[in-house]
């Protein structure tokens, strides 16, 4: 049976350390639901969950991150109030902080479709529509999982990093779409593994400080469209 309800919660400010444990919580009892259910006859229906969060200034590094793109050494970061994490999803290394909206939709892609490949596109394509909502247009690079800004321009520049997890087709980590975000922090790193491309916000191209909630809205009204979800509250 597939259950295309996705429960949705907002963790507020959370510290990464934490917000990763949760989600292993979640990630861990989702597929013990589905180890379970190849032992019935009638299978019972597996959870969906979309949290939202923010987090304190840290760095993460994914599994196939290289440790020169962090520019700063473990004092540096000490001085400047920023953690810094290896973490198990895909991916190099980008920041997380104020005014950026991080979700993390831990889904049991056998209620939606078993392709990762669609998925990385669906979460892309939840970022692009939320954008034209404010006017502005979104692509995506071949070469490089997110949502970009001017591509193929020597004005390149990145709005939305993302980096996944997936074990038995159920997933964890997800995006983080700089809204507010102060982007100074991307200087002490090379953004993603990427060099010679920016990264930008959604104030910093509006030129105005954006409602928070107001964008969560509309991640979640295209949320809903793309993956064909029902949103639970």
């Amino acid at each position: 049976m597939k259950n295309k309800n996705v429960k949705v919660a907002d963790w507020g400010l959370l510290s990464y350390q934490r917000a990763w444990q949760r989600q292993e919580e979640y990630f861990s009892h989702i597929i013990a639901s589905k180890r379970e259910n190849r032992k019935l006859e009638h299978p019972f229906p597996t959870d969906n969950h979309l949290f939202f969060v923010t987090h304190p200034p840290v760095f993460t590094i994914g599994k196939s991150g290289k440790m020169e793109h962090l520019l700063l050494n473990e004092k540096e970061l000490e001085n400047k109030g920023i953690s810094f994490y290896k973490t198990n999803r895909g991916g190099d290394i980008t920041f997380h902080g104020p005014g950026q909206i991080v979700g993390y939709p831990l889904l049991d892609l056998d209620n939606f479709f078993t392709d990762i490949h669609r998925y990385l596109r669906s979460l892309e394509e939840v970022i692009i529509k939320t954008l034209a909502d404010f006017g502005i247009d979104g692509a995506r690079s071949d070469e490089e999982t997110g949502v970009w800004l001017d591509l193929n321009t020597a004005s390149a520049r990145k709005i939305c990093a993302m980096g996944v997890r997936a074990s038995r087709w159920v997933t964890m980590h997800g995006f983080a779409f700089n809204v507010n975000t102060d982007l100074s922090y991307f200087d002490y790193i090379i953004p993603c593994g990427i060099q010679g491309k920016g990264v930008t916000s959604l104030a910093n191209e509006l030129k105005e400080q954006m409602n928070e909630q107001e964008v969560k809205d509309k991640l979640l009204k295209h949320f809903k469209e793309v993956f064909q979800a029902e949103i639970i509250n």
